[in-house]
C-alpha cells in the first residue's frame, strides 16, 4: 500500500466505494444541490476532486445517516472511521513509506471540510488522531515511526493530544504534569484535561515536564494505554463532540520507555506548536465543512417554508442574510486554504496565517451555522434537524486549539515585532 503514490492511494481505495455508491452519490449530489458560487470544488485540480468526491460520498453515506444517533447516543464510531482510514483518511498527511496517504495541507483541508458535511465531531476527532500521527512520523525517529505509525494509519489503534491541564489551558507553557528520567524510563506524576478520545485511544502523544520552568523544559512522550499507572477520568458531559469521548488522563508513577520520547528533551512545546499550527487549519476545515451544510440546509428551508401566503425564500431580508452567510463561508474557504499552503510551503507568514484561519473561520462559520437554525425558526431548536447540531458542534472550535483569544495575540505580536 505504500509504494502508491499519495493521490493515487486514495483515489484507488476509494474506487471501488464510489463505484458501488455511484447512483447514491449522484443522487446525493443533486440533493446537496450545491450553488455555484459556493462549489467547494472550484480552483481545485482534478486530483483533488477527485478524493474530494470520495470524502464527500463517505459522508453522505457512512456519516450523515448516523451523525444524530450518534450525537444522542454517545458512540464513538470506530469501525466508520475504520472505513475511513481504508480510503487513506486515518493518516492523510503522514508519509507514505510507514502508511500514509502523504498529501498536501491543503489536500487535507479538502478532504476534512468535505468529511465534516456528514459529521463534525467525528471529523474533528479523526483530524486529532491525524495531527498525533504526523507528530510522530515527523519528530519520531525510524524505530518510533515504524512502530506506532502503520497502526494509526489504518485506524487499527487510535490516537490523543494530551496538552491542556486543569491548571494550564491557554497558557501551555506552564504545564505541571512532570517526567522524572530513571534510568531508561520517565516516570509521570500529573493529569491532562478536555482530552479527545481520552480512554478509548490507544495512544497518547503527552507533553510533560523534564526541565526547569517554561517552554524550554517541556518534553513529549508517546505513551500506550495498559501502562501501569495510567488511568483516566470520568466521562465528561458536552454540548457537541458527542461521538467522541472526553476524559481527563492521570499519571500515577507512570513508567515510560525513554525510547517513546519524541525529539530531545526540551523540545516538547515546540513539537506541541508545530502540531497545532496544522490542527488550527483541521479545526477551521471542519467548521467549514458545518457551514457549507448549514447554507444548504438554510437555502432548502427557505424554498419550502411558507408564512404569510409566500414561501421564506421571498423575503428579500432573508435573501440578503442567504448572501452573507455565504459570502462568509467562500471568504472563509479562501483563507484556510491560503494558510494551509503556507504551512505546506513553510512560509514566514505560516503561523499567523494559521491563527488569522482558525480566529476568521471558527468565528464566522458558527455565525453561519447559528444564523441557519434562526432561519429555521422553531424547528431548527428540534433535535430532529441537523442544523442545531452543526451549531452545537462547531461552538467549541473558538475554544480548542488555542482559544480565538490565543489566535488574535499570535497575530497582533507578528504585526507589532516585525523588523
Amino acid at each position: 500500500m505504500a509504494a502508491l503514490g499519495p493521490l493515487s492511494r486514495i483515489t484507488r481505495l476509494g474506487c471501488n466505494f464510489c463505484r458501488n455508491h455511484r447512483l447514491m452519490f449522484n443522487r446525493n449530489s443533486q440533493k446537496r444541490g450545491i450553488a455555484s458560487c459556493i462549489d467547494p470544488s472550484y480552483g481545485l485540480t482534478d486530483e483533488q476532486k477527485e478524493f474530494q468526491k470520495v470524502a464527500f460520498d463517505f459522508a453522505a453515506n457512512e456519516m450523515a445517516p448516523h451523525m444524530a444517533e450518534w450525537d444522542q447516543k454517545e458512540v464513538f464510531p470506530v469501525e466508520t472511521m475504520r472505513k475511513a482510514a481504508q480510503l487513506g483518511f486515518g493518516g492523510i498527511y503522514t508519509r507514505p513509506e510507514v502508511g500514509g496517504s502523504g498529501l498536501s495541507r491543503l489536500d487535507t483541508s479538502i478532504i476534512f471540510e468535505a468529511l465534516s458535511t456528514g459529521c463534525v465531531s467525528t471529523t474533528a476527532y479523526i483530524s486529532i488522531h491525524n495531527m498525533c500521527a504526523w507528530m510522530i512520523d515527523t519528530f519520531g525517529n525510524d524505530e518510533q515511526r515504524e512502530s506506532f505509525c502503520p497502526d494509526l494509519c489504518s485506524m487499527e489503534k487510535f490516537a490523543s493530544y494530551c496538552l491542556t491541564e486543569p491548571g494550564s489551558g491557554s497558557d501551555a507553557a506552564s504545564l505541571l504534569t512532570s517526567a522524572q528520567r530513571k534510568g531508561d524510563h520517565y516516570v509521570l506524576n500529573g493529569s491532562k484535561a478536555f482530552i479527545s478520545g481520552g480512554g478509548d485511544t490507544d495512544v497518547y502523544v503527552v507533553m510533560c515536564r523534564t526541565g526547569g520552568k517554561g517552554a524550554k523544559g517541556i518534553s513529549c512522550l508517546v505513551v500506550e494505554k495498559g501502562t501501569p499507572g495510567l488511568s483516566f477520568g470520568k466521562k465528561e458531559k458536552k454540548v457537541g463532540w458527542n461521538s467522541q469521548p472526553t476524559r481527563a488522563v492521570i499519571f500515577e508513577d507512570c513508567a515510560v520507555p525513554a525510547t517513546n520520547r519524541l525529539g530531545e528533551e526540551g523540545q516538547g512545546f515546540n513539537i506541541a506548536m508545530k502540531g497545532l499550527n496544522g490542527g488550527r487549519i483541521n479545526i477551521a476545515s471542519c467548521s467549514l465543512g458545518a457551514a457549507h451544510a448549514s447554507v444548504l440546509l438554510a437555502k432548502d428551508h427557505l424554498l419550502v417554508r411558507k408564512q404569510f401566503g409566500e414561501t421564506l425564500a421571498n423575503s428579500q431580508f432573508l435573501q440578503f442574510k442567504l448572501a452573507e452567510m455565504a459570502t462568509k463561508l467562500v471568504a472563509s474557504r479562501l483563507l484556510v486554504r491560503e494558510a494551509a499552503t503556507a504551512l505546506q510551503e513553510n512560509r514566514a507568514d505560516a503561523v499567523p496565517l494559521c491563527s488569522m484561519a482558525k480566529l476568521f473561520v471558527t468565528d464566522e462559520c458558527f455565525n453561519v451555522c447559528n444564523q441557519a437554525l434562526q432561519m429555521h425558526g422553531g424547528y431548527g431548536y428540534l433535535k430532529d434537524y441537523a442544523v442545531q447540531q452543526f451549531v452545537r458542534d462547531i461552538r467549541v472550535h473558538q475554544i480548542l486549539e488555542g482559544t480565538n483569544e490565543v489566535m488574535r495575540m499570535i497575530i497582533s505580536r507578528n504585526l507589532l515585532t516585525e523588523s
